[in-house]
């Protein structure tokens, strides 16, 4: 990759706030969606999931931890894997103290079809505290779209069908586990689905993407690329989320 021009301070000035102009532009804009994804109605779940957790059998509703609002994280960790996504693990190795979304009335989860027995060693060698729930003997994974089998039910992700994604070339994700977030809102014991994203929808729960974009360098690889935090030469102890 070729490094950026070496110009004059007083150069460098003139491109800085040229492209200012064009980050505050990306701003108002993303302030627009955002208000827009606020907007979005809601649909009441009716379904009774069950999930498996380190304290025992746990329902949607008790992720809520009795706050309003509940966002799930689908980390990819299917039931025949030893271990979690790589991808997913970048993820999660960036969410914050979970503190501050506490604050503000909203529970975090992870959610995988893998079941408990392999969550819960993988959890401690990553050494996240994030909660982790099993759907493993749930329809969750696949109500929500992150989990596909013709057999069980209709093939769609990142809302697109199952032609559509044979068509674009995506067919890894016909048969598999795909990555995605999904927002829920409490109304008393009831329980709304009001937002999900899969793909690159989610690249803003990428902090490490966020810095690199800051970089010269930038991000320098995929997603996809990037190891579990215990593989890089040199990995010295764990992140604790």
């Amino acid at each position: 990759m070729a490094l950026p021009q070496v110009v004059s301070r007083d150069e460098w000035l003139i491109a800085r706030k040229e492209l200012l102009a064009k980050e505050k532009g990306v701003t108002r804009a993303q302030a627009a969606v955002d208000a827009q994804r606020r907007e979005l109605p809601m649909v009441k779940l009716t379904k009774d999931y069950k999930l498996a957790g380190p304290a025992g059998p746990a329902s949607l509703l008790d992720l809520f931890e009795g706050r309003r609002q509940l966002i799930v994280y689908h980390f990819m960790f299917d039931p025949s894997w030893d271990e979690g996504c790589p991808s997913c693990s970048l993820v999660a190795d960036n969410i914050g103290h979970l503190v501050h979304l506490h604050g503000v009335n909203t529970s975090l989860s992870l959610v995988s079809r893998a079941p408990l027995a392999k969550i819960e060693p993988f959890k401690a060698r990553m050494g996240w505290t994030v909660p982790w729930f099993s759907s493993y003997e749930s329809d969750f994974n696949y109500d929500f779209h992150v989990s596909n089998d013709a057999s069980v039910a209709p093939v769609e992700y990142n809302y697109k069908d199952e032609a559509t994604l044979q068509h674009e070339g995506l067919a890894h994700f016909v048969s598999n586990e795909g990555h995605g977030a999904s927002v829920f809102l409490r109304d008393g014991d009831s329980v709304f689905h009001t937002y999900s994203a899969y793909g690159r929808g989610v690249d803003l729960l990428l902090g490490t993407y966020h810095y690199l974009d800051l970089t010269p360098l930038g991000r320098q690889r995929y997603v996809t690329e990037f190891l579990h935090h215990d593989r890089y030469d040199g990995a010295a102890g764990h992140s604790c989320h």
